[in-house]
């Protein structure tokens, strides 16, 4: 009965333990700042970067841009002018650099996936 005893103990201890590192942890999750944006200084390499900062008419050649080495042209074209029509926004490159324009980032399908190329 003393060594269930004991063990029950220790069991309980681990768990709260185990609780307070989730709970520490998802704190310091929540409260990180975002990362920081990149500044140029020359303020036309931005244009188009960052979100809210093109015109309609401009998505068309951003996504040009963005969609230049896939082979999946049609359909990465397709969503890239989805995506900036509602983002006005295209990351720089051909892939990745999302964190650039959060909206195009976080915009999923119903399955979760990335919408934007």
């Amino acid at each position: 009965m003393m060594a269930m005893e004991r063990t029950l103990r220790i069991v309980m201890l681990c768990l709260v333990m185990l609780h307070f590192l989730i709970v520490e942890n998802h704190a310091t999750i929540s409260t990180e700042a975002p990362a920081p944006q990149p500044q140029g200084s020359n303020n036309h390499t931005m244009n188009g970067i960052t979100e809210g900062s093109l015109q309609p008419q401009e998505c068309g050649p951003r996504c040009s841009t963005r969609c230049s080495n896939t082979q999946y042209k049609k359909p990465c074209l397709f969503f890239c002018q989805k995506c900036c029509a509602k983002c006005l926004c295209v990351p720089p490159g051909t892939y990745g650099n999302k964190q650039f324009c959060p909206c195009y980032n976080n915009w999923k399908t119903k399955r979760g996936g990335p919408k934007c190329p």
